[in-house]
């Protein structure tokens, strides 16, 4: 066997388990890939269901109906003469708005000798969410030769479970519940909570059911041959009085009209490949149906169903792989943070003054304190995050009357840096949580085992991770140009000295000649955590990795125990905790490998990033609606077959759905300048499946212009097919 063959099969060594401490994490009870699942969203509601558009059909999944962290309704089924229908077909809106479910009755007795064939009776669902309240409309044709009488029944019930429950968690005591029918046409259920909030769930069925009960509506239907009627069902969510119902549709023409408005302001892609234009389509759509209008700007919430809220880390993210196609989306997240940014200490909120917001929480549990995550600051990296993103706005757009609104924002999170985040005072960023409560590890991989010594022993904090230096590094130099563009120049020149100390100092610090990489973090007594891990690629993305280090960082990225075929993994195969079942330890995320490839483009490594691009669209057009999932298993690519799933893996995920956008800007070297009113084109490459690609109305300012590129071999060539303003285009080689 050859030396890469045998690297191929080595086993990593024997571990202990490490024992879990209190992670908040996600009790698997069922795979969310063993049924196919659909999603809907609006605001800070979302609805997760089964192919056929029904909830709770079995027990213990994530199924239902959640409104601010809470589970409103648990169970809502169709039955057609009292059995499931048969499924057609069950397939999002293009737009992301509804669900359309196409149904059919299954062979039944309807009386004494007669018979209902299959495929009789059609059945048509469409679902949405708007403003807190879930619309159905159920429409019924008879396609038979003679009459046909039906019952159409819904069962339906809420148990009000926090989202917590619903991941795992268990109480000790609940609040009270109800459920009456106030009207031929309404059942209400109510719960009041351990924390005094009143939480109702109204049902309102039109035409009135035949009968009514708090937990089923049946309606006796009578249908001509070739005729057809329709039922409408919402389902109003609320603290307090539920949410009042519109039109279903007038409310759907205003859901359709408010997509368009979100969007309107993105660049396009298309492109000659209609199997990456799906993967694109649907990334969009995801992105736009997890963007929430807030009173700040619109906010990328981080997924679902475990993540429909604010979480800091991933807005960040998410707005920079987005930056270059829609940039109001980084100046919402910017505003919220800013808004939400810590003032005061509070241990068990992990607070510290000018910290970031790792994630909030609105449901009772959060509320009463069972658990941290009501306003919660426990991330080493949405801060210097945070900085970054101002920073790359500032570029991308100029917009000094949001850059002049968050400074204060700015100056908190630089004096966090240099005061609370560096524990020790040796330069570098460190975490440690404050209570057993809070998240024993910090950074973007937050699981209990994430961060360990070579032989797999878990390292002691205070921690610095690899990649949160870098942040620190490029979040100092962004924030530089910007004190320099407001006049603040001796800000300016003290931020510039501090990152150029950092990145020496980084080096000597976390390089290790052994492994060939960074390590993975310093643990409390400076000992680098000798891991081969894709938090090096961070170094890369950041800018902090001197060049020829850089070079082997990504060798050792792509080598086969580092690239699994579907990607780069986020541990390499043979390190001690290595597993490619695992959330952290070797999976593969595509927002990692999308800020990899980044960091791939920034020195030049344009072929590194073709890989890792051609990888992760490949492993997209294997997932169901073609939608890239929040990670998926590292194992090692097999022909004719498509990446393992992960169990509990949120799809659609904000970052997950970016990362598209930031693997093709890597690709293309494209950089964006407000100042020089200038796009650029560093050395543009694509990949094999990709001849020609269409960008349109891609903005500077009050500029835009649309592009077409042409790949011929290892050339890409760009035109411009229609400009409007002044700006240029330029294409560097």
């Amino acid at each position: 066997m050859t030396e890469s063959a045998l690297k191929l099969v080595k086993q990593p060594p024997a571990v202990p388990e490490m024992p879990r401490a209190s992670e908040h994490g996600i009790e698997a009870q069922t795979s969310l890939v063993e049924r196919a699942l659909r999603n809907l969203k609006h605001g800070d509601a979302f609805a997760v269901l089964d192919s056929y558009g029904d909830i709770g059909t079995i027990r213990d999944t994530p199924e239902g109906l959640f409104f601010r962290d809470t589970r409103y309704l648990s169970h809502f089924e169709l039955r057609i003469n009292g059995k499931r229908p048969l499924l057609l077909s069950s397939v999002a809106h293009e737009n992301k708005t509804a669900l359309s479910v196409d149904l059919t009755n299954p062979d039944m007795a309807v009386g004494a000798g007669e018979a209902l064939p299959r495929d009789t009776i059609f059945l048509e669902r469409t679902k949405f969410l708007w403003h807190g309240v879930c619309y159905e409309r159920l429409g019924i044709r008879n396609y038979g030769d003679r009459t046909r009488r039906l019952r159409i029944d819904f069962l339906f019930g809420a148990d009000f479970r926090d989202l917590f429950e619903v991941r795992g968690a268990t109480r000790r005591r609940r609040g009270s519940e109800t459920a009456a029918v106030i009207g031929p046409n309404q059942v209400e259920f109510r719960y009041l909570g351990l924390d005094q909030v009143e939480r109702r769930t109204v049902l309102t069925f039109r035409p009135e059911p035949t009968r009514l009960h708090p937990n089923e509506a049946s309606f006796d239907i009578e249908l001509e041959p070739q005729e057809q009627t329709a039922l409408f069902v919402t389902v109003g969510c609320g603290e307090g009085e539920a949410a009042q119902p519109n039109d279903f549709f007038l409310a759907y023409r205003d859901t359709r009209r408010a997509r368009r408005a979100s969007t309107r302001g993105m660049a396009t892609v298309t492109s000659s490949n209609e199997l990456f234009n799906e993967v694109i389509t649907r990334a969009t759509a995801d992105l736009y149906t997890l963007i929430t209008r807030t009173e700040h700007g619109p906010y990328p919430y981080a997924g679902i169903p475990w993540y429909s809220t604010v979480f800091g880390r991933d807005g960040i993210i998410t707005a920079m792989l987005m930056l270059w196609v829609d940039p109001a989306v980084a100046r919402g997240v910017l505003r919220l943070l800013a808004a939400t940014q810590a003032t005061a200490f509070d241990p068990q909120a992990d607070a510290e003054p000018g910290k970031i917001v790792h994630e909030r929480r609105l449901g009772e549990m959060a509320r009463l304190g069972e658990v941290p995550f009501g306003f919660y600051y426990g991330t080493v990296d949405a801060t210097p995050l945070f900085l970054m993103l101002a920073g790359l706005y500032f570029e991308r757009t100029g917009d000094r009357d949001t850059l002049s609104e968050i400074w204060p924002n700015i100056e908190a999170a630089l004096r966090w840096i240099d005061q609370y985040g560096d524990r020790d005072g040796d330069g570098f960023v460190e975490y440690h949580r404050e209570t057993e409560q809070g998240l024993a590890n910090q950074g973007w991989k937050d699981s209990h085992d994430a961060v360990f010594h070579a032989d797999g022993s878990g390292a002691q904090g205070p921690i610095a991770l690899c990649e949160v230096q870098g942040y620190v590094y490029a979040a100092k130099r962004l924030i530089a140009k910007v004190a320099a563009a407001f006049g603040r120049d001796e800000l300016a020149a003290r931020l510039r000295k501090e990152a150029k100390s950092l990145r020496r100092r980084f080096d000597a610090a976390f390089w290790c000649d052994d492994i060939q990489t960074y390590a993975l973090a310093l643990d409390g007594e400076k000992r680098p955590c000798r891991v081969r891990s894709s938090n090096a690629g961070h170094a890369l993305f950041t800018g902090i990795a001197a060049p020829d280090r850089a070079r082997r960082v990504a060798r050792a990225l792509m080598d086969p125990e580092g690239f699994s075929g579907w990607g780069i993994r986020t541990l390499a195969l043979g390190e001690a905790r290595y597993n490619p079942m695992s959330y952290h330890n070797g999976s593969v995320w595509p927002h990692d490998n999308a800020l990899i490839a980044l960091g791939f483009a920034r020195y030049g490594l344009k072929r590194e990033a073709v890989r890792v691009f051609d990888a992760i669209i490949r492993a997209a057009i294997y997932q169901d609606q073609r939608r890239l999932p929040e990670l998926f298993c590292g194992f090692l690519r097999r022909q004719h077959r498509g990446p393992t799933a992960y169990p509990v893996a949120c799809a659609p995920q904000a970052w997950a759905a970016a990362a598209p956008l930031g693997l093709l800007a890597a690709c293309l070297g494209l950089e964006m300048s407000h100042r020089d009113n200038e796009i650029r084109f560093i050395d543009p490459v694509l990949p094999g499946f990709l001849d020609e690609l269409v960008i349109r109305d891609l903005r500077i300012g009050r500029s835009s212009v649309d592009l077409r590129l042409f790949r011929h071999g290892d050339d890409v060539t760009v035109n411009v097919l229609k400009r409007r303003g002044d700006l240029t285009v330029t294409v560097q080689k």
